[in-house]
């Protein structure tokens, strides 16, 4: 059986890094800006997901961290890649999400 959570964590950084390499090495100007900045959140974010699945049962933050991660990232991603700019007004909704599970985690640890 396939564990999708975790599986979707490692692809998830395994994306930041192709993504922070092209950022370094083969974008320039805003796109660079947006390929780094959006790599530098996706892999926080799969790492702490991958983290929070080893300390606890915290499959809500975990798959906020992956979804929003992916939503944040890859709407950064695509603009770097020619997509249209309005695309960026979804990259709030990722953020929000990232948000979002690191409340729920909290809220995990407060109610024990």
């Amino acid at each position: 059986m396939i564990k999708w959570l975790p599986l979707l964590a490692a692809l998830s950084g395994a994306m930041a890094v192709a993504a922070g390499a092209f950022g370094a090495h083969g974008a320039t100007g805003r796109a660079a800006e947006w390929l780094r900045t959006g790599a530098e959140y996706q892999m926080v974010h799969a790492a702490a997901a991958l983290a929070v699945l080893a300390l606890a049962d915290a499959r809500l933050p975990a798959w906020l961290f992956v979804a929003g991660g992916f939503v944040f990232a890859g709407t950064l991603y695509a603009m770097a890649l020619g997509a249209p700019k309005i695309l960026g007004a979804v990259t709030p909704l990722g953020g929000a999400a990232l948000i979002a599970g690191w409340l729920v985690l909290a809220i995990g640890f407060v109610r024990g």
